[in-house]
């Protein structure tokens, strides 16, 4: 009886044979599952991650943009005073440079004394043409005073009461006295003319005057435009161009204003990433110059042209050489920044995130 028990169950030996044979078999299962199953998890996966992205768009090509002048006048002069230095932070209407004023000065003097002098003149035309009218009516009772001498003597010629020669000293004397009445009231219609018709025109209303009047206004202008202020809050750049008692020609650059008030980013994304982008998109900004830290921002604007548009040497898209190339359009970013943020400083490297709010569907990966 133990001989034929011991002889039907299984032998140590065989048992320890069949468990890797069970473990080969289950790796033999295992392994495509586990191979087809992965590739299945990562194309999944690339889907979904595909779906949920493309929202946000990184633009690397954006810097800081501030506004900026290169600060001129445009009257030549002596450099007189420079009230600032290099990088002096400047308030709006604050005096930057100073010409010397002494020539306009004497160029407004001169002005003001021309311009008295005309007025003095067209008065005098007012009364030079009221004496010319007065003259012409004394020389018309001259006129009426020959005429009755004259028909006078041609009654008297007949019976000899007085000679030809007197008869013909009157007639000649009525005639030339009325050639002169004729002149002088021609004299005086040129001087009604002169006063533009009206003789009692106001003076500061007439051509002469105001022509005079305006070379004074352009000489107080240019002796105005003598001070350079500050058009805006700012930092004055490159102050060292300009020295006390250089000769500065006008319209020639003295040296450069940036602002400290009216910044933004400039983004300058290729077209191809613009198809969702939009006015008002949130924009998240970081700064190379300040690491680890973050601003929200929004689109301002898109422009309505490419870089390449406003070039000197615009490309000539029909010749027979032409390469597409994508194009790049900017766009402005603002940020609302606190009074405790570090500056932003014109030309600054940034990288921007726009977040478009675009999902993806299937339709557009199939």
């Amino acid at each position: 009886m133990s001989q034929a028990t011991a002889t039907d169950s299984p032998r140590v030996g065989d048992r320890i044979t069949q468990v890797p044979s069970r473990r080969r078999d289950l790796r033999r299962l295992l392994r495509p599952l586990l191979m087809l199953g992965g590739i299945a998890v990562v194309i999944v996966g690339s889907m979904l991650f595909w779906i949920s992205g493309g929202r946000v768009i990184s633009i690397d090509n954006a810097y800081v943009r501030s506004a900026k002048e290169a600060l001129s006048t445009d009257v030549s002069g002596i450099v007189l005073e420079v009230p600032v230095h290099e990088g002096q932070r400047v308030s709006k209407g604050e005096v930057l440079l100073r010409l010397d004023p002494t020539p306009f000065q004497l160029a407004v003097a001169g002005a003001k004394a021309n311009l008295g002098g005309i007025v003095s003149t067209l008065n005098a035309m007012k009364v030079e043409y009221k004496r010319m009218i007065q003259d012409a009516e004394v020389k018309q009772s001259q006129v009426n005073l020959d005429q009755v001498n004259a028909d006078r003597f041609a009654s008297l010629v007949q019976g000899g009461g007085v000679t030809r020669a007197e008869y013909d000293n009157a007639r000649f004397q009525l005639a030339t006295d009325k050639q002169a009445v004729t002149m002088l009231k021609l004299a005086a219609e040129v001087q009604l003319a002169k006063l533009g018709g009206n003789p009692e025109v106001d003076v500061h209303t007439m051509s002469d005057y105001l022509q005079a009047k305006a070379r004074l206004d352009e000489a107080q202008r240019e002796l105005d435009h003598t001070v350079i202020y500050a058009p805006f809050d700012g930092v004055a750049t490159m102050v060292d161009t300009v020295q006390k008692g250089m000769y500065l020609a006008a319209s020639t650059a003295a040296f450069g204003l940036v602002s400290t008030e009216h910044t933004w980013i400039e983004a300058n994304p290729k077209e191809t990433e613009l198809t969702y982008v939009k006015p008002g998109d949130p924009v998240s900004v970081t700064v190379d110059t300040y690491p680890g830290r973050s601003w929200s921002c929004r689109v301002e604007s898109i422009a309505p042209n490419s870089g390449s548009e406003f070039s000197v040497l615009p490309a000539q898209n029909t010749s027979g050489n032409w390469v597409k190339v994508v194009q790049r359009i900017p766009v402005r970013i603002t940020c609302d920044r606190k009074a405790d943020d570090p500056e932003f400083r014109a030309g600054m490297s940034v990288i921007a995130d726009i977040n478009t709010g675009h999902r993806r569907t299937w339709n557009e990966l199939f």
